[in-house]
C-alpha cells in the first residue's frame, strides 16, 4: 500500500455541523476545529482523459461548420495551444533582472507564511486535543445516563427543559411521575440510543441494514480520540455482549499526511479498521450462507454445501477500502471502471469518518431526537438549489421530466427500532 496521498472529493454537506439544543453554530466546534481534511484525487489523469473527451467533442463540433482551410488553421492553432500547457509563457524570463530578483525573493517571503501556517494549522489541532479532554466528562456524564448507569439530576432537566422550550414555547415540565412508571423502571437508561441516532443519519441510515440492527442495539457508547501529533483520529465503538461478534470495541482509524496541502489542509493518507471476531459462521453481518443440495451422479448420494456470499453490512465500516498502490495506478493495473467505483467507496468511507467524528459523537442527541435532520435536509436542500441554478440552461429543453428522473436521497429518521434488547446481555 503507498503512502501516497488518497484521491478524495468531499460531500457538499460534508463540512457542516449539525447544531446543538441550545444555539446553531456557524463554525465547526472546537473538537474538530480544524478545516475538513482534502485529498487530491486518486488519479488527475482520470479526470484530464474526461476533460480531454470533452474538448474532442467541442473540437469536433466547430470543424464540421468550417471549410478545408478553416479547419487546417484551427486544428494548427489548437495544437500549438495544447503544447503550451504548464509551460511558462515568456513573461517572467523577459522581465529586468531586478524584477526577476524580486518576484524569487517574494517566493521566499511566501515559505516564510507557509512555516507560520503549519505552526498555525498544529496548534489548532492541539486546542482540539485540548478541548476534547474538556469534554470527556460531558460524554461520560451522557454514557452514564443513557445505559443506565446514572439518572439526570434536577439542574440537568432544568437545563433540558429550557432548551426543549427554545423549540416549542408550549412545552410542559415533565411530570413528576405518571401512570406506569412502576413498570418503566424495569427499563434501564434510553434503549437502542445509538441506533436511533445512526437512524438518523441519512447517510449512515443507508449502511443499515435489518440484520445490523439487532448488533447495534447492544452498541452502548462511540468516543473519539486524536492520534499524538497531527497524525489523525481514532474512532471506538463499545459493545455490550450479544450474539454476533465477542469484540468489547470496534475500532476506526484515519490518518493524515504529515504535510499540509498548497491550500494549508491536513490531507487524508488512509484508514485501518479492526478484525471483528465473530461467534459462528451464521452470526457474521458481512455475509450471507447459501445453503443447497448437491447430488454425486456416481453414487446418487445428496450432500449439504454450504456456500458464503459477500453481502452489503454497516459492519463493513470496519473494514475500510484499500487505496492502490502507486506503481498499480502508474502500470494502469486498475480499469477506469474499478478506479471510479474505489474513488467513490474511499470518498464514503472518509465522509462518513468525517460525520461521526463532527457531527454525530458531540451532537449524539439531537440524532436521536432528530433535531439534526431539520438542518441536514436544510444543508441539503441549499444545495440542490445551487446545482439547478448552474444547469438552468442545460434543462431549457426538459421541462416534461418526471420526478421519477430525479435522484432522490434516502432520509434517515427511521426512529427507534421496535422489539427488546433480546439480543444484547445486560452487563
Amino acid at each position: 500500500m503507498s503512502d501516497k496521498p488518497i484521491p478524495i472529493a468531499t460531500g457538499p454537506a460534508a463540512g457542516f455541523v449539525a447544531p446543538t439544543p441550545q444555539n446553531t453554530p456557524l463554525q465547526p466546534a472546537p473538537v474538530a476545529g480544524l478545516s475538513k481534511p482534502t485529498v487530491p484525487d486518486i488519479a488527475e489523469g482520470e479526470e484530464d482523459k474526461e476533460d480531454a473527451s470533452d474538448d474532442d467533442d467541442d473540437a469536433a463540433a466547430a470543424l464540421a461548420g468550417m471549410t478545408g482551410t478553416q479547419a487546417a488553421i484551427y486544428s494548427m492553432v489548437q495544437n500549438k495551444l495544447e503544447g503550451l500547457v504548464g509551460k511558462s509563457s515568456g513573461y517572467i524570463e523577459s522581465l529586468p533582472l531586478p524584477v526577476r530578483k524580486r518576484i524569487e525573493g517574494l517566493k521566499g517571503v511566501h515559505s516564510d507564511f507557509a512555516k507560520i501556517e503549519k505552526e498555525y494549522k498544529r496548534e489548532m489541532m492541539e486546542l482540539d486535543r485540548k478541548y476534547l479532554g474538556l469534554y470527556k466528562p460531558v460524554f461520560e456524564r451522557r454514557r452514564a445516563i443513557l445505559n443506565g448507569a446514572a439518572e439526570p439530576s434536577a439542574d440537568e432537566l432544568k437545563a433540558g427543559h429550557e432548551l426543549t422550550l427554545k423549540d416549542d414555547p408550549d412545552a410542559e415540565p415533565l411530570p413528576e411521575k405518571e401512570e406506569g412508571e412502576a413498570e418503566a423502571k424495569d427499563t434501564k437508561g434510553i434503549p437502542e440510543f445509538w441506533l436511533t441516532a445512526l437512524r438518523n443519519h441519512m447517510e449512515i441510515s443507508e449502511m443499515i441494514t435489518e440484520r445490523d440492527e439487532k448488533a447495534l442495539k447492544c452498541l452502548t457508547d462511540i468516543t473519539l480520540d486524536i492520534l499524538p501529533g497531527t497524525e489523525g483520529y481514532k474512532l471506538t465503538f463499545h459493545f455490550s455482549p450479544n450474539d454476533y461478534f465477542t469484540n468489547e470495541t470496534l475500532t476506526k482509524t484515519y490518518y493524515y499526511q504529515p504535510e499540509l496541502d498548497y491550500l494549508g489542509d491536513w490531507n487524508y493518507q488512509r484508514a485501518e479498521g479492526c478484525t471483528i471476531n465473530w461467534k459462528e459462521e451464521d452470526k457474521d453481518l458481512t455475509k450471507t450462507i447459501e445453503v443447497r443440495k448437491q447430488r454425486n451422479k456416481n453414487t446418487n448420494r445428496t450432500r449439504i454445501v454450504r456456500k458464503s456470499k459477500k453481502t452489503p453490512s454497516f459492519f463493513d465500516f470496519f473494514s475500510p477500502p484499500v487505496p492502490p498502490s502507486e506503481d498499480a495506478l502508474e502500470n494502469k493495473e486498475i480499469d477506469d471502471d474499478d478506479l471510479e467505483e474505489l474513488r467513490y467507496k474511499l470518498e464514503l468511507d472518509y465522509d462518513i469518518g468525517e460525520d461521526f467524528k463532527e457531527r454525530v459523537v458531540p451532537r449524539a442527541i439531537d440524532y436521536f431526537t432528530g433535531k439534526a435532520l431539520e438542518y441536514d435536509m436544510l444543508d441539503d436542500g441549499e444545495d440542490l438549489e445551487g446545482d439547478d441554478g448552474d444547469d438552468d440552461e442545460e434543462d431549457e429543453d426538459e421541462d416534461e421530466s418526471s420526478e421519477d428522473d430525479v435522484p432522490k436521497k434516502k432520509k434517515g429518521g427511521k426512529g427507534a427500532a421496535g422489539g427488546g434488547n433480546q439480543e444484547c446481555k445486560n452487563q
